[in-house]
């Protein structure tokens, strides 16, 4: 995660804060990079679903906590069939047979009709 702090008064960057993450009951202290950003890195973000997350600043003298919610990547994919090509075999087959069962019966019924008019 990369973390980007500045001043209110004139948007610059502050470099010389400390800032801890915690996310899922674990405290995560941010590196300060050279461009003025600060980074975290934890397998902690890489987990699934939504999580509370907490930064706590402390910068000049003052101390600063900001909550929210970090989503986290989507779980794993639900596999679908929807395109698969053993779906639409399964289509297709169900569409023959329904045109066959229509074609049988309505042979059946011209046959009982020449019977009846004989």
């Amino acid at each position: 995660m990369i973390i980007h702090l500045s001043r209110i008064e004139d948007n610059a960057p502050i470099r010389d804060a400390q800032i801890d993450v915690v996310l899922r009951g674990a405290t995560h202290a941010a590196v300060a990079d050279a461009d003025g950003s600060y980074s975290v890195d934890s397998p902690d973000f890489a987990l699934p679903g939504a999580a509370a997350v907490e930064f706590r600043v402390a910068w000049a003298g003052t101390r600063h906590n900001l909550e929210g919610t970090l989503q986290g990547p989507a779980g794993p994919a639900e596999t679908s069939t929807g395109g698969s090509s053993r779906q639409i075999g399964w289509w297709v087959l169900n569409f023959a047979v329904c045109i066959g069962f229509l074609w049988l019966w309505s042979r059946r019924k011209r046959h009982d009709a020449d019977e009846a008019s004989s």
